[in-house]
């Protein structure tokens, strides 16, 4: 039976630190996931509208091989000056590839859409996202807030506030493995407007409310899954404004090219989470790491038993970013508890 780690974050994963930071007028933040050693990365894309920075190098044929930290942001393509932030912080720290005598933090990003969320966007000449990401990497612990925090400050799902996610596996092999979940889909965590989230059958214990599928399944569950209609998705898909981005982590050895295969059988937790999930509004990712910190390589059954619990442990982490949400001033949308 698959258990949670001791914390239910990323972070038991060995060798990760997240930092989040937020402004709560604006209504948008970041959080990055920092690497106390260089960690192996892989990247999948799957939706139509993405918003990345440093993505290419991390494909198997490419030569950069470990990467530094990842940065999830708001503030669409705004956001992608978070990444500076944290890879100032980094290099202050002296961490990065040696080039020519010089250090270079290796940090990707990505970014979502949260601009028409009611917060003050009038930010002025330059967007506030440098700032924001050199302070959640100053922030950076193995303890971190969910919810309303970090990139997931302002965030929507369909019709509910949507908010950054987190949860962790331990597997049988000995190998941990943890997502961290930025949740702003065109779609709906949950079945059919109730309380119940779509991702239920992975839940363990009651992480995200233990309230199982409704039984029986409500007449617009099917329809629901037949022809989505949603007037909030609708208004957001219309400038591509959604996006789930995500990591997905583990301390088993891996090469480049199996990190990415992880991060694409990640995407099966957005599959078991969010309906619809990878539409062309959304710019949904999953960054991959391997720390190798377990020092074990995995042999063909367990390496199955890992990317079955990617997509199962980033399943979990999506529903609870909704499931923690808290209300703020100028909400357009209300929280999971008050459903």
């Amino acid at each position: 039976m698959f258990h949670t780690g001791p914390r239910n974050l990323i972070t038991d994963v060995a060798g990760l630190r997240v930092g989040n930071a937020a402004n709560a007028k604006l209504k948008s933040g970041v959080t990055t996931v920092i690497c106390d050693e260089p960690a192996v990365a892989g990247v999948q894309i799957l939706g139509g509208a993405p918003g990345t920075r440093e993505t290419d190098l991390l494909e198997p044929h490419n030569s950069i091989h470990a990467i530094h930290a990842v940065v999830l942001s708001g503030g669409s393509a705004f956001g992608l000056d978070a990444a500076s932030g944290v890879q100032a912080a980094l290099r202050e720290r002296g961490m990065g590839v040696e080039v020519g005598g010089f250090r270079v933090p290796i940090v990707p990003a990505a970014i979502l859409f949260d601009l028409r969320n009611g917060g003050d966007k009038d930010w002025g000449r330059y967007p506030p996202y440098r700032d924001l990401g050199y302070e959640a990497a100053q922030a950076a612990a193995i303890d971190f807030a969910l919810g309303t925090a970090g990139a997931g400050a302002g965030a929507l799902s369909s019709g509910l506030k949507g908010g950054l996610g987190s949860a962790s596996t331990m597997l049988d092999s000995g190998v941990t493995i943890g997502a961290l979940a930025a949740v702003n889909p065109t779609g709906s965590v949950t079945v059919a407007g109730t309380r119940h989230f779509w991702a239920a059958p992975f839940e363990i214990g009651d992480e995200f409310g233990g309230l199982g599928y409704p039984h029986p399944m409500p007449d617009g569950a099917r329809k629901i899954l037949l022809k989505f209609r949603d007037k909030h998705a609708a208004e957001q898909a219309e400038t591509g404004a959604n996006t789930t981005i995500a990591v997905i982590a583990t301390d088993a050895v891996l090469t480049k090219a199996a990190a990415k295969r992880l991060a694409i059988s990640a995407h099966d937790g957005f599959v078991r989470a969010i309906w619809p999930t990878h539409t062309p509004a959304d710019g949904d990712l999953v960054f991959a790491l391997a720390t190798g910190k377990s020092g074990i390589e995995l042999g063909p059954n367990d390496a199955i038993d890992l990317y079955a619990a990617a997509g199962a442990t980033m399943a979990r982490a999506i529903s609870r970013g909704v499931f923690a949400a808290t209300p703020a001033e100028g909400d357009l949308f209300p929280v999971w508890s008050s459903r």
